[in-house]
Parts: structure tokens; C-alpha cells; sequence
């Protein structure tokens, strides 16, 4: 589930409710969103886990790199519908600015939407492509852009682990989700114990994976680094 979703679900059982504990797993900025009063005070009867979505996209440009370290123009795709979109390009935009490389925003808003950007992109031909994955739309159509991305030759970066780069990709980092949904339990657990969600620091994930695809490396003619390879939580082969 996209964080969007999440924090979409966490909004209309808000409305429904301001005394029955709601404990998130998967929401980005709760502070900004207006769920929590702060991370370390949440005040009220929301709490949980925030991710991370949009400072992963900076770490997913540094990995990119690694395996292409002549990388100057990068395509990103984003749906301008999600609030978390501007935020994810600007801080792909920071680190990519100072390097020298080239960020070219896409936008999609469907499936139709999403071909549409990859007969664009075989015009524009930009080194590689990096997908958010704060949208559920893109979750929803993991392997649709993996399948378009090879056949553009596009070595294409997930902000997210194992799935995505299972449907093709070439890299995914991003948190745990499994281990943040188990901590989300735990939560409730306290919960059903006495504590109180306003009382319950909001955590934020500290447990992340890298995957790399050898076979879609393999197929865009690329040589992934050893010492990336070595870093490597899953490889596929």
C-alpha cells in the first residue's frame, strides 16, 4: 500500500473518530499532515510508524549512480495528484544539482498516462529513471513500467525493495515493510496493554534493503559494482 493510501485511510478515520487509538504503518510527514502534534508527542489518538518516501529519493540517485557514474540527465516520475510529489522531485533535484546531473520530471495520472511517458522519454533519451513509489497507481503498475523501461533500454531505480525489483527494475532500496508493519503491531499491542497513542512516540524506519536485478543489468549491457553487489540485502540472478 502507497503511503498516500495509508495516510489517506488514517484521514477518514479521523473523521469517524477522535478517541479510538488509530495506529499507522506507512504515512509520510503525520506532522505536516496534521494527524500528530509532533513525532516524540503525538497528542491525540494517532500514532505509529512514518516513512521515509521522499529522502530515499536522494539515496536511490546515489545508487543509480554507482552504477552509471556518467549519469547527467534523469527522469523521475511522479503523479502530480500525490502532495508527496513536489517534495520527492526537489529533493532528488538537491542532490542531483550539485553533481551535475539533469532532473526531467514526468507525470502520470494513469495507465495511459504512464506510456505516454515512456514514448517521451525514448524521445528525450535520459540516462535512467527513477520511479516514486509514494503512489499507489505505480505500485499498481510495477511491471508495466519494468516491462517498458527494458524495452527502452531505461535502467530504471525503484524508491522501495524486493517487488519492484523482482518485476524488472534494476535497483530498489527503501524500508522494510514487512518489519514496519510488525512494529505496527507492537503498537497496538502496547496499546491494548494501557498506553495511551498520545503518548507514543511516532518511530520512523531504521531498517532498510537494497536489491539488485542482475538480469535486467544483464540485458541493458551494465556492469553493477562489486562493492555495490556486496552491500546488496537480495540480489537477483
Amino acid at each position: 500500500m502507497s503511503w498516500w493510501r495509508s495516510a489517506q485511510t488514517v484521514i477518514v478515520m479521523r473523521r469517524v473518530t477522535a478517541t479510538i487509538p488509530i495506529v499507522m504503518a506507512n504515512v509520510h510527514d503525520p506532522v505536516g499532515l496534521g494527524f500528530v502534534k509532533s513525532l516524540a508527542h503525538p497528542g491525540g489518538n494517532v500514532t505509529g510508524l512514518a516513512t521515509l518516501t521522499v529522502e530515499l529519493g536522494g539515496k536511490s540517485l546515489e545508487l543509480l549512480r554507482e552504477v552509471l557514474p556518467r549519469l547527467s540527465s534523469l527522469a523521475v516520475l511522479v503523479n502530480p495528484a500525490n502532495p508527496a510529489a513536489r517534495p520527492f522531485v526537489s529533493e532528488i533535484e538537491r542532490i542531483a544539482r550539485p553533481i551535475g546531473i539533469r532532473v526531467v520530471p514526468f507525470e502520470a495520472r494513469s495507465v495511459k498516462e504512464i506510456e505516454n511517458v515512456f514514448r517521451e522519454t525514448a524521445r528525450q533519451k535520459p540516462d535512467g529513471l527513477l520511479v516514486s513509489t509514494t503512489e499507489g497507481l505505480f505500485f499498481a503498475h510495477q511491471r508495466l513500467i519494468a516491462d517498458l523501461a527494458l524495452r527502452n533500454r531505461l535502467p530504471l531505480v525503484f524508491a522501495a525493495p524486493a517487488d519492484y525489483v523482482e518485476a524488472g527494475a534494476l535497483l530498489g532500496y527503501g524500508s522494510n515493510s514487512v518489519a514496519m508493519f510488525r512494529e505496527a503491531a507492537r503498537y497496538v499491542d502496547r496499546i491494548l496493554k494501557g498506553a495511551k497513542p498520545a503518548d507514543l512516540p511516532v518511530e520512523r524506519p531504521t531498517k532498510f534493503e537494497l536489491v539488485i536485478n542482475l538480469n535486467t543489468a544483464k540485458i541493458l549491457g551494465l556492469t553493477v559494482p562489486r562493492s555495490l553487489l556486496l552491500r546488496a540485502d537480495h540480489v537477483i540472478e
